[in-house]
């Protein structure tokens, strides 16, 4: 069998294998705890399935306008007046088929083979995957040891000739840090005046904890949506526990949209019309469910971390929203892949290695799970890698000792 050079170059996504492997461990009936995953369990919001089901019964699933239906378009607009104070046109605006589709469309959009785009570790696993699909270059930034947001200065180290775009998730999935108002102020300013894009990532805007404050990009952006080079991506996937209708969207200039219309026509043609609605039944619902979930999220991460805390050797920074915090567990294995493998095998704990957000020694751990997962998950893990922890634990009914320390 003959594969395309690029193809074989795509890595597996991490962390769908992982949820995989979970599925495979619970139908064999082990007790699995799965701390990798990035899915909420609250349920979709009742709007969304009403407007989902009433679509249905006018037996009418047809095919869309490709950049998506106009009730749709219509509540984006509306949300990114209400999140963004900006006001923008039906034309700015491209519904996905999630926002990674939207990432992916964009990217075809924008770059040309060898073109460069500027990703901050710790970054989410696809960004670099999806560069390299359209022949672009990823080109990683990582910050000083121990920190989660670079400075201007680990950016613009990294700016070449063929810088054609930085890309900025915040908060940011996996350590659920946000960006400093003053570094995304810089950015547009710099990226406005170089003639580069900068494209933010804000899935989840909206899961932000009490003590921080994310701030919308449009605040420092002086340009018009015309000439502005800053583009923003979001989906209901997220903050709205929708992440099986996979619904996400662009906002970008007339120009780009455009482009990025006639990609997905040729590409994916239009999302489902059934989760079209969904989507925007959600957006125009009620919001209750939203805070409901972020006031969880907020209570189960202060458990995870004080549990976290609780053992030596773990280096620890509270996330300041998303689903995930990002310790680091190099005092007890510096490759991730094997620390995590090991967690698997000795505590039937999932989680997902630093490694591919681009932090090795770092395990990605999920607390968008119940508090009884959070308590236990991390206890089987203390008693995996802590000599100071109890030498027995119960996983599931069975006793186990550890004799590996």
């Amino acid at each position: 069998m003959s594969l395309s050079q690029l193809a074989r170059e795509i890595k597996e996504s991490p962390t769908l294998a992982l949820n995989e492997a979970a599925r495979q461990l619970r139908e064999r009936g082990e007790p699995v705890i799965h701390l990798g995953a990035g899915e909420p369990k609250s349920k979709v919001p009742m709007d969304a399935i009403l407007s989902c089901a009433a679509k249905l019964k006018t037996g009418e699933v047809r095919y869309t306008p490709t950049e998506g239906i106009p009730s749709l378009i219509k509540a984006i607009i509306r949300y990114t007046e209400d999140h963004y104070n900006k006001v923008i046109d039906p034309k700015n605006v491209l519904a996905t088929a999630g926002a990674k589709q939207a990432i992916y469309n964009l990217m075809m959009t924008l770059l040309n083979p060898q073109d460069e785009v500027i990703i901050v570790a710790p970054y989410w696993v696809s960004y670099p995957e999806i560069v390299k699909m359209v022949y672009g270059i990823p080109v990683i930034v990582t910050p000083e040891s121990g920190r989660f947001e670079p400075t201007m200065e680990d950016i613009l180290q990294s700016v070449s000739s063929y810088t054609k775009a930085i890309i900025i998730n915040s908060p940011n999935n996996p350590s659920g840090a946000i960006y400093s108002e003053d570094l995304i102020g810089e950015l547009v300013e710099f990226c406005e005046n170089k003639g580069i894009y900068l494209i933010m990532d804000d899935i989840y805007h909206q899961l932000v904890f009490s003590d921080s404050k994310w701030t919308p990009v449009y605040k420092f952006v002086k340009k018009d949506l015309e000439d502005s080079k800053v583009i923003v991506i979001n989906g209901v996937s997220k903050s709205y526990a929708m992440t099986g209708f996979r619904i996400g969207w662009a906002i970008a200039s007339k120009k780009i949209t455009e482009v990025m219309i006639n990609v997905a026509a040729q590409n994916t043609s239009c999302p489902s019309v059934l989760l079209q609605a969904a989507a925007a039944g959600a957006l125009g619902g009620l919001q209750n469910g939203v805070e409901n979930l972020r006031l969880t999220l907020e209570n189960n991460a202060n458990i995870m971390m004080n549990e976290l805390n609780s053992f030596n050797g773990i280096k620890t920074v509270a996330p300041a929203g998303t689903f995930y915090c990002l310790p680091d567990f190099s005092a007890y294995e510096k490759d991730s892949v094997k620390l995590s493998k090991f967690l698997v095998d000795k505590a039937r704990v999932v989680t997902v290695p630093g490694k591919e957000f681009g932090l090795e020694g770092y395990l990605r751990l999920s607390y968008c799970g119940t508090v009884k997962s959070i308590t236990q998950g991390i206890q089987r893990i203390k008693w995996a890698l802590d000599p100071e922890s109890p030498n027995e634990i119960y996983i599931g009914d069975r006793k186990f000792r550890r004799d590996w320390l």
